[in-house]
């Protein structure tokens, strides 16, 4: 199984906000975004794994700031780390302002599991790390995943 640069899977989804993705305050519903986000890191975690998918876990999910309607909505995802049969996918959204700038509005951290076509988890490629950026999400990425291993020792 060949290793896989970051770039190799980052994957970048737009959305205008229409009303069918407004909640009753006039703002982008949640559970609309959570669907956008666990597509795109399933798309992303394809595309590293080239096998079908599961999600494990969402492990954060951080709302910084409303979005409204006639927003342009980007979605960019990108692995940050991987295990024998999981990768950490970090799903960044941004409203795009007209003159292309973008601020973010949400962060998470989504688990996909590689599966074979009973569901049983298979090896994923290795992640070629090559900026520090890319050091520094290896790192947090270890450590959240420490974290979730013990959340399930405690029962979580």
């Amino acid at each position: 199984m060949k290793a896989k640069r970051v770039e190799d899977s980052k994957t970048e989804q737009t959305y205008l906000l229409m009303h069918r993705h407004i909640n009753g305050y006039g703002r982008l519903f949640g559970g609309q975004l959570m669907q956008w986000i666990d597509e795109l890191a399933g798309i992303v975690a394809t595309r590293h794994s080239e096998a079908r998918i599961t999600t494990a876990s969402v492990d954060n999910l951080n709302f910084k700031s409303g979005a409204y309607l006639n927003d342009t909505i980007v979605l960019i995802g990108r692995i940050t780390y991987v295990g024998k049969t999981s990768m950490e996918v970090r799903v960044d959204t941004y409203i795009e302002e007209l003159n292309g700038m973008r601020r973010v509005i949400n962060r998470a951290y989504v688990v996909m599991v590689a599966i074979d076509e009973k569901g049983n988890a298979i090896p994923v490629p290795e992640l070629i790390i090559k900026t520090e950026g890319q050091k520094a999400e290896w790192e947090a990425g270890k450590k959240r995943y420490e974290l979730r291993k013990q959340r399930r020792i405690e029962g979580y």
